[in-house]
């Protein structure tokens, strides 16, 4: 619940801050070629999804083909689209294979590491695209790196010192976490798929956001625009949002009018995105509403 207000009183600052016009000025501006190119990058972004997921439940010792993988991650962004907190439909996957697989817990981890995963890496392209290009938080970049190497070889200490044996929960919860990321992440048959999916992930909803970006009136170079679009991207992977509103406004907001463009041009791209990823999403839909058919019919047949 605090979550979704957080993500209400984010968009209530933007409306009193640049008023209502931008939320739907770009909406207005959405076209055919708009929604086709976001309907085939969802493709790509959602395969390339459901193959890292498939590969870290593998690793796992939990099968999961390729195909049932796809149909699950549409559903899931589908529900992330249309739900509040943004990661229900994340949620919903993990249980679910984890109950058809027989394990649960496993099921739950697959889907957790393979999203930190992918976070992992958009941050890491983050990081590279916004030392290289201009941006405005350019300035703050080599304290956040400093940072993060130290907070990485933090982890990589604390990972040697696991203790082997040991009944407390943390040991055991450590002992866990270590040989998922041994066995789902790093192990050889594992860790460049995982990498190479994200990375084509982390394109495609750039590709996204530059096509909203454009639709709704951006005409800014792109050395100057992607990196703008990675900010907002980044703000997306916060938990305080509608249906992934609310953050995401907020930051192209802020970062458009720092780079010298508009706080209004910032609202309208994130709104549109919002838009075509919804549009991108409606397989989701469908598989939403085959899935309850088959639950019905079986129960009809019980």
């Amino acid at each position: 619940m605090l979550r979704t207000l957080g993500g209400l009183g984010v968009l209530v600052a933007l409306v009193w801050w640049v008023g209502a016009g931008p939320f739907l000025a770009g909406l207005r501006l959405i076209d055919g070629p708009a929604l086709a190119a976001a309907l085939g990058i969802g493709l790509v972004t959602t395969v390339c999804s459901a193959w890292r997921w498939a590969l870290v439940a593998d690793g796992l010792g939990v099968r999961l083909p390729l195909g049932t993988a796809v149909a699950h991650c549409y559903r899931a962004v589908f529900l992330n689209s249309t739900l509040p907190g943004g990661v229900l439909g994340d949620v919903h996957r993990a249980v679910r294979h984890g109950r058809d697989a027989g394990d649960v817990s496993r099921g739950i981890r697959a889907v957790v590491w393979e999203r930190t995963a992918g976070q992992v890496v958009q941050l890491g392209i983050a990081l590279v695209v916004l030392l290289a290009l201009p941006s405005p938080v350019r300035p703050y970049l080599p304290a956040v790196v400093a940072v993060l190497v130290a907070v990485g070889v933090a982890l990589v200490l604390l990972a040697r010192v696991v203790p082997t044996s040991g009944a407390s929960r943390w040991a055991r919860g450590a002992r866990t976490a270590l040989a998922d990321v041994r066995a789902g992440l790093l192990a050889r048959r594992t860790w460049c798929g995982v990498v190479v999916a994200s990375a084509v992930v982390v394109a495609g909803h750039l590709a996204t956001f530059v096509v909203a970006a454009r639709t709704a009136g951006a005409d800014a170079p792109l050395h100057r625009l992607v990196p703008l679009t990675l900010l907002a991207l980044l703000a997306m992977g916060l938990p305080a949002n509608v249906g992934g509103f609310g953050p995401r406004e907020g930051v192209a907001a802020w970062s458009f009018a720092a780079a010298g463009l508009t706080a209004a041009q910032g609202v309208a791209a994130a709104m549109v995105y919002g838009a075509l990823v919804l549009v991108s999403s409606l397989p989701g839909a469908v598989v939403l509403l085959l899935g309850r058919r088959r639950s019905a019919r079986s129960s009809a047949t019980a």
